[in-house]
């Protein structure tokens, strides 16, 4: 894993990435250790530019560990479980979400890009 990326491993750690997300954005990757779709997204995901970093945190879930947590998010943030999913996370709100092959770099970075403004 990244040293880029904080692993999502407790319940707990939702109302601190809203409570962030108020001054960076905040993005989670729930990933399925089972799927090669999900690995496949996760090696991209881990390419991205340096410079995403200096303007966001990424969690990475694992989420057959911690279907809790999956189910939380879900919740928290008004959208469908879905696996892989990426969630963008902006003054407490999911402001963008993909699943599976529509998870790709260059949305993401125009999200950045759009956030940077």
């Amino acid at each position: 894993m990244s040293p880029y990326w904080f692993q999502l491993i407790a319940l707990n750690t939702l109302p601190n990435i809203v409570l962030k997300s108020a001054e960076r954005p905040q993005i989670i990757f729930k990933h399925s250790t089972r799927c090669s779709i999900s690995t496949m997204v996760l090696n991209r995901l881990l390419d991205l530019k340096s410079d995403c970093y200096s303007v966001a945190d990424f969690y990475y879930l694992d989420l057959l560990s911690h279907l809790d947590i999956s189910a939380a998010i879900a919740d928290s943030f008004d959208v469908i479980h879905e696996s892989p999913q990426i969630i963008v996370v902006h003054n407490g709100e999911a402001i963008y979400d993909a699943s599976h092959n529509e998870i790709n770099t260059q949305d993401l970075n125009a999200v950045m890009n759009n956030l940077r403004r």
